[in-house]
């Protein structure tokens, strides 16, 4: 049986682009712009593409960026899209835990939890950080966002999700938050692009800050930022509270 981030992201393309949380692309691609100073010789790996809405805007902006997804599925409608805008991207099929690339890009970014926080296991979730830190140059930067681990401590994170959700949209419920493992464990209902409806036992880890700076710091990063994550509104002015029920996380070599 196949996980439940494989079974999901099959045949979901068009579905997974028409999701609540991907309409901040204009705004975050924005600020991935000032973080890098606009610098359009940098050479950027965009991990857990999905639909390549981040790195087709990029691309647009004139930016070099590879995009990488283990979803063939997700990568043939970046490649539709990518081709409708005569833009020319890179796009492969690779898991992120097993990457072919080493000190090649300038800056590396895991955007909206592309496979991070998705893994079975912390030490599969750490393979990608490690495989993505194994992409950079020296010197060099990551930008991601993972699940706040903060979060849950004070929210349903079922009330949360139905509250962001719009019709149509994936749904959770039956969730539970495991407090010795940090996984939120739930059920996740979809209609795919063939009009099949999947349900996926999913869970999903989530991480507290000084954990994301301990792996990275392990990795070799000397410094390490954490801010809440706003649709479309990264900043650097945004502390993370218990509010967010993600996080921006900006890491140099």
């Amino acid at each position: 049986m196949k996980p439940w981030y494989e079974a999901l992201f099959e045949n979901y393309a068009k579905t997974y682009d028409n999701e609540s949380f991907t309409k901040g692309t204009i705004g975050e691609c924005d600020f991935i712009e000032k973080e890098i100073s606009f610098n359009k010789s940098l050479r950027i790996i965009d991990i857990g593409c999905g639909t390549g809405r981040h790195a087709i805007e990029l691309a647009k902006r004139g930016y070099n960026i590879t995009g990488i997804d283990f979803s063939e599925s997700q990568l043939a409608r970046a490649r539709e899209k990518a081709k409708d805008q005569n833009l020319k991207i890179t796009f492969l099929q690779h898991d992120a835990r097993n990457l072919p690339f080493e000190n090649e890009f300038d800056l590396a970014i895991m955007l909206c939890e592309g496979g991070f926080p998705l893994m079975e296991t912390d030490e599969m979730n750490f393979e990608i950080l490690k495989n993505a830190a194994k992409t950079l140059r020296s010197p060099g930067k990551i930008i991601f966002t993972t699940l706040n681990g903060l979060f849950p401590l004070y929210h349903s994170v079922e009330e949360f999700c139905a509250s962001t959700t719009d019709p149509g949209n994936a749904t959770y419920r039956s969730n539970t938050f495991d407090l010795m493992t940090f996984r939120d464990h739930n059920i996740t209902e979809v209609v795919d692009d063939l009009g099949n409806k999947k349900e996926l036992v999913c869970n999903e880890r989530y991480y507290v800050p000084c954990e994301i700076t301990w792996l990275l710091k392990s990795l070799g990063f000397k410094t390490i930022d954490i801010f809440g994550a706003r649709l479309g509104a990264f900043s650097r002015e945004d502390a993370l509270t218990t509010e967010d029920f993600e996080m921006l996380v900006i890491a140099e070599k």
